[in-house]
């Protein structure tokens, strides 16, 4: 959950981005008005179905290039209206005079021209859909085994989880200690309840844990007897600001021992550079590391450049997990390695990063009904699930494998966790180190086959004095405060100064929570502030296999019905 702030009235600043990339059939990335195939033109990329509107006004979806507001405007100078904000594609939709397209399409700041086409739920069956992973990293021959992950805990900060089949009687219920209130999750965001109303954290817990209890199996999780510590710091716009996260994780090593966390889940990321060994978000996971929680970060979408990996994933203790694409394929010769999963070295401390891969290409997991990701795109796969993409997912199911190997030897400690994932790891699309790491987990040969040793070995510890908004990077939220204050420089999400000697000299043990600065503060509601999304576009400003293939887009729809890039 992203920029330098500029001049315009819409700047382009956001927030933690969650690391998925989400549903988008109705976004289709253009040709030009004379050919068949997907060119750019000298402005944008023209929705080819746009050359044949009949009518006099067409409904479009338009997403810019930075930000600005000067696409709309052009909109509106040419006798159209803009319908709709839409800042998860950083974009708008409208009704314009279909004669006015050409023109647009050279408008500075237009990126993609695409028909705003109606769309119906997808969900009525899986013919053809193939999601392996569990079987590509081998969680199914430990669950074969009896290892599936059962008696483990798994703290996932994220935007919440829904209350659904394929993870009833395994959602922890959290106790508040000076309320006396049981709820789901340890809410640290503004919106009441712990269900999910943007839809990414339900997916990450499905790729963790789900147990497949609406599909007679079909769709699992790498750990399907695993539970889950819901630890919510996002409502329905899926924006949290990183102070939101490092309480998040505070929390969570705070409370580890009550609630038997063993691994923390993070498919989240920051754009920010500045050095580990300093900064505030990379001292909070080393302090869950060393506190005993195996910590599995993604490592963002922002590639195919080098350099890209996000924060904390740019941690050397943590598992920071690329994607690939399994090609629905169990054997891994095929695999490929997409665009947008992020490469090292890491931008401060130029670290090899990633440290492992694992699918997360087109991979199926849980919806959470109703909410944004699910109403805006309805690409459900047999009515509970849906189709995802991006390094959220391969960190899900990176949590998910870790979560199988303590069931299988519940005292192996976070380093040698890491030491066996990497050791043991397969061929993953690429030999390049800082593409894919050691390559793709395998849970049964590191659970029981990884030579000996221990990762991390004389890692220097983060000081955590750095700047809070050398942890956010450009990434910056607005909250709903009276004043729609815009959080930045040393001010917190809950319009608190931060405190670095405070934060890092804190006990983080039990009761000591309630007493902390977190406990009994405003957790305002957030959005992104400009309506851009990170970098201000999409991922490497392309689709993942935006070429014909067969005359047809790859799988004879959006790939896996869904962009890479859209989140981290």
């Amino acid at each position: 959950m992203r920029v330098g702030i500029g001049a315009s009235s819409r700047r382009q600043l956001v927030a933690v981005v969650l690391a998925m990339s989400t549903a988008a059939a109705s976004l289709l990335p253009g040709v030009s008005w004379a050919s068949k195939s997907a060119v750019v033109t000298a402005a944008a990329v023209v929705d080819d179905a746009l050359r044949t509107v009949a009518d006099a006004t067409v409904g479009i979806i338009v997403q810019k290039e930075g930000a600005g507001d000067r696409p709309e405007r052009t909109v509106e100078q040419l006798g159209g209206e803009v319908t709709r904000d839409l800042p998860i594609v950083n974009g708008f939709s409208a009704t314009v005079p279909t004669e006015s397209i050409p023109t647009l399409a050279t408008t500075p700041g237009v990126r993609v021209l695409s028909l705003d086409r109606r769309m119906q739920p997808q969900g009525t069956t899986s013919s053809g859909i193939k999601s392996v992973f569990p079987k590509v990293v081998r969680a199914e021959r430990m669950a074969a085994d009896g290892y599936t992950g059962r008696g483990v805990r798994v703290a996932l900060i994220d935007t919440g989880v829904a209350d659904v089949p394929d993870l009833a009687g395994r959602i922890v219920p959290v106790t508040d200690d000076l309320t006396g209130a049981v709820t789901p999750c340890q809410n640290l965001s503004a919106e009441a309840g712990c269900d999910d109303s943007f839809g990414h954290g339900t997916f990450i817990a499905g790729l963790i844990a789900g147990n497949g209890a609406s599909s007679g199996g079909r769709w699992k999780g790498a750990a399907p007897e695993a539970e889950l510590v819901s630890v919510k710091i996002a409502g329905r716009s899926g924006s949290a600001d990183v102070s939101s996260v490092i309480a998040a994780i505070q929390w969570v090593v705070s409370f580890k021992d009550r609630y038997g966390i063993r691994v923390l889940n993070l498919s989240l990321g920051t754009d920010g550079t500045q050095s580990y060994t300093v900064d505030p978000l990379n001292y909070a996971v080393q302090r869950a590391w060393d506190a005993g929680i195996v910590v599995v970060v993604s490592a963002s979408n922002r590639g195919p450049g080098a350099g890209t990996i996000a924060k904390p994933g740019d941690d050397p203790l943590v598992v920071t997990v690329g994607a690939t694409d399994d090609l629905g394929t169990v054997a891994t010769g095929d695999d490929q390695v997409p665009d947008f999963t992020s490469r090292g070295p890491t931008a401060a401390d130029g670290l090899a990063k990633p440290d492992v891969t694992a699918p997360g290409a087109h991979v199926v997991s849980l919806r959470a009904p109703g909410s944004e990701i699910d109403t805006q795109f309805p690409n459900y796969v047999d009515n509970s699930y849906r189709q995802g993409s991006g390094t959220s997912m391969a960190a899900g199911v990176v949590s998910g494998v870790v979560a199988t190997m303590l069931h299988a030897a519940p005292a192996t400690s976070p380093d040698r966790v890491k030491f066996a994932l990497m050791s043991t790891a397969r061929d993953a699309g690429s030999d390049d180190p800082l593409v894919v790491g050691a390559g793709t987990v395998d849970a049964q040969a590191a659970a029981f086959s990884a030579p000996a040793g221990e990762a991390n070995v004389g890692v220097v510890r983060s000081s955590g004095m750095g700047s809070l908004d050398g942890s956010r990077g450009t990434a910056k939220v607005q909250v709903d405060d009276p004043m729609r204050t815009v959080v930045e420089g040393m001010l917190t999400a809950q319009l608190l100064l931060w405190d670095p000697v405070s934060f890092t000299g804190s006990s983080w043990y039990g009761s000591s929570w309630y007493g902390s600065s977190w406990y009994g503060s405003s957790w305002y509601g957030s959005s992104w502030y400009g309506s851009s999304w990170y970098g201000s576009n999409w991922s490497g400003s392309s689709w993942y296999g935006s070429s014909w293939y067969g005359s047809s887009w790859y799988g004879s729809s959006w790939y896996g019905s869904s962009w890479y890039g859209g989140w981290e």
